[in-house]
């Protein structure tokens, strides 16, 4: 984790922008890497942390990163969740995708009669099917579940689409769902919100799709991967 600003988040607005009161002054327009609709995730006034670009290209230096609704930090940049369940897997932090000696990142997946698309991970070992990975934050809270998605998620439907047809030709396919907040018990799809893509997640499920969920422990310090 790079080195965090606090404030205040103001408000969200256009999708990928915030506005955040900094705590050493000043108000700066922030990228917000998330395109969920963030329910239960930000109010004017809470508590935010933010990085911080050198990339001179940048029109916003700033970038969302995670917010406290009172009960701890919930990562909100899901650019993030990537890099922090890669160093998960390349240190055999996720029991049940250890041992592969190979992981390729945005991998291409090549299926007869679709078009080519890719997966956040590819897992390779000898002697082993290759495991195609899918990874999505959750950070709807609902009761004592963290659900996904919070929001009508075609893309999300499209991707249990693909992991059910990598299963078919013979791959191991998984999608992970990064639990990003302290709250929660369990992690239930958010039926409520897209029963299209919690009916997908029981088929893919029935078909051989594999389900893991993992909570992303953010600290002081910066955020780990815990498996239970």
């Amino acid at each position: 984790m790079p080195r965090l600003y606090r404030g205040k988040i103001l408000r969200r607005y256009q999708r990928f922008l915030a506005d955040v009161q900094l705590a050493r002054g000043g108000v700066v327009t922030a990228h917000c890497p998330n395109t969920g609709a963030m329910t239960a995730c930000w109010k004017p006034g809470a508590p935010a942390q933010l990085s911080h670009s050198k990339n001179p290209g940048r029109k916003f230096p700033y970038t969302l990163e995670r917010v406290d609704m009172g009960g701890g930090w919930i990562g909100v940049n899901t650019v993030r969740v990537n890099h922090i369940i890669a160093h998960a897997l390349t240190h055999g932090r996720i029991p049940q995708l250890a041992g592969y000696r190979e992981m390729r990142r945005e991998a291409a997946f090549q299926s007869p009669g679709l078009a080519p698309a890719r997966f956040d991970f590819c897992l390779r070992g000898k002697n082993r099917a290759a495991a195609f990975v899918e990874v999505k934050n959750a950070t709807l809270l609902a009761g004592d579940s963290v659900q996904f998605p919070d929001a009508v998620s075609l893309r999300g439907r499209k991707h249990l689409q693909l992991l059910m047809r990598a299963k078919k030709l013979g791959h191991r396919a998984v999608v992970l769902f990064a639990v990003s907040r302290p709250e929660g018990g369990h992690f239930t799809p958010a039926r409520a919100i897209d029963p299209g893509y919690a009916d997908t997640l029981e088929q893919a499920a029935a078909m051989g799709v594999e389900i893991i969920a993992v909570r992303l422990r953010h600290t002081a310090r910066g955020v780990e991967c815990v498996s239970r």
